[in-house]
């Protein structure tokens, strides 16, 4: 089929710096440290440009790949759109993966420079990353020796500044390598060309009805870089962007009021914390919070629960919670008021409904054996339990110099097997009942985790429960994992009583644990602190089933 013809993912920069009215409207906010800047559209348009023109004066070359390590705020999102607008390949790792992995990540994707803050210049020298470096602002004479910089992106701005505007790239040529966060395994570079990233923010804008009146706060990070090309002001909060979890109240109070922002984007451990430090919020902040139109919560399944604490918070607010991947999102969304109207009894083998595909998404399943291994055609068959297929325009490119991997999750032809398993409802609805390799592979036939969490997180003690399997595959038995609302020093089987409470609750979905541990946090992944580690749980469980002692998780 044909292609949608898009507007370049700078074009509505371009726009808006081309009207003498909507060029003095802020187009990015950047909260660090007590220290507020601003930049505006005008601005941004002709930073973008200079930018551009002056990474191929240092050398630059159409098509190099520039990892990129700078903070959420004006200067990545300069830095990001002058990229683009001149036709380098943007490498995007987050910080949250720690030094192994992004060395790791960064030795995959191999780029010929590296532009970051002077914190990143250090790690780079050490740890010897690949790239010519330049550094994000000023640097002294001495650090420029020391660390190995060639240039800085204050540099490159004066000297693009006097140069023409370079020739655009095309809508097929490659834009971004995007790092998966690693909590489903190694972190993988996802590769994006022009035309899937200019689809991605169509089918949000559309999804979620976007104007240019718009105002975005991203506590989510790389969410916050997608304002400037829906053309509307965005914010991230003051908060340690590699732990959402550090976000409170009072910053995404003082976030939205700094551009009275109708759009909120937060992961679920985000949220968390903000519920959790209501009490600190201002008037001020309150009433800022309550002009919010809608809210959006998406890197894990979110409680209903947590949803309506934060939009009584929000009280104007209509919460979504988008369901996706780095590979593709969104693949569909979900409102809470749909999630309340749903019968509590339609989840119990199935898991965590995640809404309708989104408009230009087709989602099948492809049906699992009793081995938890996908061995059917692409199917949309009402309640087939299988691994979640997508077909969409935003969907990845491939994935980067993993060939095995990109073969395996491509077939059949213009499909991508997400890894997830779920299944449809008969309302064309999309339920998630876990990953594909954390299927319970039980003597009776696959089990799926998520809906033995759900009925252990039921019982009022327990705060978020993980389920494994023990075993040999096909014949597996369940074990279940929990945080408990009072403190726990160390890990532990739990008392019988609330043993025989879990295995009560779970008794309806037809699997009884054979047992159930206490801990005082469940390991969780580094970029949404909310995906917990099956895998490391699972290693954990299958060494005290076998009789080694109960140590540290």
């Amino acid at each position: 089929a044909a292609r949608t013809e898009r507007d370049s993912l700078w074009a509505a920069i371009d726009r808006a710096a081309a009207d003498s009215e909507l060029a003095l409207r802020t187009a990015v906010v950047e909260e660090a440290c007590g220290v507020i800047r601003r930049v505006d559209f005008g601005e941004l348009g002709r930073r973008v440009n200079a930018i551009a023109s002056g990474l191929i004066e240092v050398g630059v070359r159409f098509g190099d790949r520039v990892a990129l390590m700078i903070p959420p705020g004006v200067d990545l999102t300069v830095v990001l759109y002058g990229l683009w607008r001149m036709g380098a390949v943007a490498v995007l790792v987050d910080s949250g993966l720690g030094p192994r992995n992004m060395s790791r990540a960064l030795a995959s994707a191999n780029p010929e420079h590296l532009i970051g803050i002077t914190k990143a210049m250090v790690s780079a020298r050490f740890l010897r990353w690949p790239g010519r470096r330049i550094v994000a602002g000023q640097s002294s004479s001495g650090a420029r020796r020391v660390l190995g910089i060639d240039h800085t992106t204050d540099e490159l701005e004066v000297l693009g500044a006097s140069r023409p505007v370079p020739p655009e790239p095309s809508d097929d040529d490659l834009a971004a390598i995007v790092f998966t966060s690693g909590s489903t395994g190694p972190s993988k570079g996802v590769l994006y060309r022009h035309h899937q990233i200019q689809a991605q923010r169509d089918i949000i804008a559309d999804l979620y009805a976007i104007t240019p009146e718009d105002r975005l706060v991203a506590a989510f990070a790389p969410f916050a870089l997608y304002g400037p090309t829906l053309g509307i002001t965005s914010v991230v909060p003051e908060m340690d962007v590699s732990r959402p979890g550090t976000l409170d109240a009072a910053a995404l109070g003082d976030a939205v009021a700094a551009i009275d922002a109708t759009l909120v984007f937060a992961s679920p451990a985000a949220l968390a914390n903000v519920v959790a430090t209501a009490a600190d919020l201002s008037d001020r902040q309150r009433e800022a919070l309550g002009r919010v139109r809608l809210l959006l919560s998406a890197g894990a399944p979110v409680n209903p629960t947590l949803l309506g604490s934060a939009i009584d918070l929000m009280t104007q607010a209509c919460a979504h919670t988008p369901y996706g991947m780095t590979e593709v999102l969104p693949v569909a969304d979900i409102s809470l008021d749909q999630l309340r109207a749903l019968d509590p009894r339609m989840g119990v083998n199935r898991g965590v409904c995640v809404g309708r595909a989104s408009p230009s998404v087709t989602v099948a399943i492809s049906r699992i054996d009793d081995r938890g291994a996908a061995v059917g055609p692409p199917s949309d068959v009402p309640d087939v339990v299988g691994e979640i297929l997508i077909a969409a325009p935003h969907t990845k490119d491939r994935y980067d110099r993993l060939h095995f991997t990109e073969l395996r999750t491509s077939s059949p032809s213009g499909w991508h097997r997400s890894g997830d398993v779920g299944s449809i409802d008969i309302d064309g609805r999309v339920w998630v009942g876990g990953r594909l390799e954390h299927v319970i592979t039980s003597a009776s036939g696959p089990v799926l985790p998520v809906p033995l969490e759900l009925a252990a997180e039921s019982v009022e003690v327990v705060t978020r429960a993980c389920a494994v399997g023990i075993g040999p595959v096909g014949a597996q038995v369940a074990a279940i994992m929990v945080e408990h609302r009072l403190a726990v020093r160390r890990p532990r089987l739990a008392e019988m009583s609330l043993t025989d409470r879990i295995r009560g609750v779970t008794a309806a979905t037809g699997v009884v644990p054979v047992m159930v541990l206490v801990v005082p946090r469940l390991p969780v992944d580094h970029r949404h602190n909310s995906k917990i580690d099956r895998s490391r749980v699972a290693s954990w469980v299958g060494d005290i089933a076998a009789g080694g002692r109960i140590g540290r998780l």
